[in-house]
């Protein structure tokens, strides 16, 4: 016993006694910082594919005039690049496994900067249409591969918020996009909408340089034998030495029992088991019912739901779409600092309930028959409304639940299966949304996308068990039964 000693009671009848050793505290874990500069590094490369995206709901207003683009064209220029980037999409799980995570993100900035070089010199819809497919490579590699990286790279303390950065670079590419439609309008015709292209190139050099100075996946490294680099890796990029010890582990026996090349698709399709044939299905509806909420029909084509509005000028339109991308960036904070908090389910929940109201609100403000100025407010209202509730869960908060549920073994591929059906459910929609509204009313439009919502809502209620704090090797278990 040590020399200290504790006295007790007053006067001549106080009893001394021993003062017991203070039991050791254990020091508050870390939240690691470089693994959030890698996950960043990584999720950065989604900026362009927000930027590409949504560049065209301002640049058609001037492609129109500049290259006289039909109605129809304008449809295929804006939705194609969620159809030609399907070929990249299902290609990226080979090649995140064959040249790494790391390789694939670089992979993709190189296509990023190509395609962005060719729109801005583009001079026909056969040019542009090419541009486009080049782009969609780029973007295929980089909406894959980035979640990935940043769930195998992030420590289970962290994973939600780092594997929701995603969404919001892509939230933050689409706001730049409206930003340079909004600062750009003002110069002449034929170089305004160049302009806003080009600007486009120089980024996917500088964050391919950035992310070669990062260290390639741990979970990547392990399935290559190279278990002495993921160690290093894993102590650098956990919150303490011990966690980094239990994730190698779960790694290697991830690893042990993990399948490879033709042998993942025949699990995924051929022999699946129980469980991964429930791990599957969740995914790809999960990401399917993120783009039937509408998304994109907002992100596209919200300068055309504002002129139905009554906004008849092209700057008020803009900068109301400015408006727009800064709530939605603003938003997206929300599922990023409290999914691993709140946990994932009750954000779905409360994202697919807000999409199914304020979809209907904009329906209801649209079947209004004479313009308005309280009728344009109320538009633009409920589209703010609509961007919030999908930024706070259904967006961010898809790749990081498909990232988490499947199995290591199984991650790269059915990831990219995930992302094929979201980017395929989102091309019918872009592709068909002003021909659609021609029919069913721009209103119809979004009554049916509410609908979708309540549905996605109900899935999410029945189907998803949450995942926060558990790592990522046991979430499996989730899904057994």
């Amino acid at each position: 016993m040590g020399a200290t000693e504790q006295h007790h009671g007053a006067g001549d009848g106080g009893i001394t006694a021993p003062l017991l050793p203070s039991p050791a505290v254990e020091p508050a874990p870390r939240r690691n910082m470089f693994a959030f500069v890698c996950a960043t590094l990584a999720s950065m490369t989604t900026i362009l594919m927000g930027y590409n995206l949504a560049l065209m709901s301002g640049a058609e207003l001037f492609m129109r005039e500049d290259l006289g683009l039909t109605d129809e064209q304008v449809e295929v220029l804006s939705g194609s690049m969620n159809l030609f980037m399907l070929a990249s999409i299902l290609a990226a799980g080979w090649a995140a496994d064959a040249l790494g995570r790391r390789g694939t993100v670089v992979l993709a900035n190189a296509f990023l900067m190509a395609g962005a070089l060719a729109m801005s010199l583009g001079g026909s819809y056969a040019a542009l249409l090419a541009a486009r497919f080049v782009t969609s490579v780029g973007v295929g590699f980089a909406v894959v591969v980035a979640p990935v990286y940043a769930a195998e790279i992030a420590p289970a303390s962290s994973r939600g918020l780092l594997s929701s950065l995603v969404d919001l670079f892509i939230t933050g590419g689409i706001l730049l996009s409206y930003i340079s439609n909004y600062a750009l309008a003002g110069l002449p015709l034929r170089l305004g909408w160049r302009v806003m292209f080009a600007l486009g190139v120089p980024p996917p050099l500088l964050l391919a340089a950035g992310v070669l100075a990062m260290p390639e996946s741990p979970r990547w490294l392990a399935m290559r034998g190279r278990d002495d680099e993921a160690r290093a890796v894993l102590e650098r990029t956990s919150d303490t030495p011990d966690e980094a010890h239990g994730r190698l582990e779960e790694i290697r026996r991830a690893v042990a029992a993990q399948v490879g090349g033709a042998g993942v698709w025949r699990e995924l399709f051929v022999t699946p088991s129980p469980m991964v044939r429930r791990i599957l299905t969740n995914v790809l509806v999960l990401y399917s019912f993120q783009q039937a909420s509408g998304i994109d029909a907002i992100v596209l084509y919200s300068p055309l739901v504002f002129k139905q509005a009554g906004i008849s000028s092209n700057s008020t339109v803009l900068a109301a779409t400015v408006g727009v991308g800064v709530v939605k960036t603003l938003s997206i904070f929300v599922a990023t600092f409290l999914s691993d908090r709140l946990g994932r389910r009750p954000l779905l929940l409360a994202s697919a309930a807000g999409i199914a109201i304020s979809l209907t609100a904009l329906g209801v403000t649209l079947c209004v028959g004479e313009a308005t100025t309280a009728g344009a407010a109320a538009c633009v209202a409920s589209v703010v409304a609509f961007v919030t509730a999908f930024s706070i869960g259904l967006g961010p908060l898809a790749p990081t639940y498909g990232a988490e549920i499947l199995p290591l073994r199984l991650r790269a591929q059915g990831m990219s299966l995930g992302i094929a059906a979201n980017r395929l459910t989102c091309g019918v929609l872009s592709m068909t949304f002003i021909s659609l509204a021609n029919t069913i009313t721009m209103a119809g439009c979004f009554f049916l996308y509410a609908s979708t919502a309540v549905a996605a809502w109900v899935f999410v209620y029945v189907r998803l068990p949450e995942t926060k704090g558990r790592n990522l090797e046991d979430i499996g278990v989730l899904f057994a039964k």
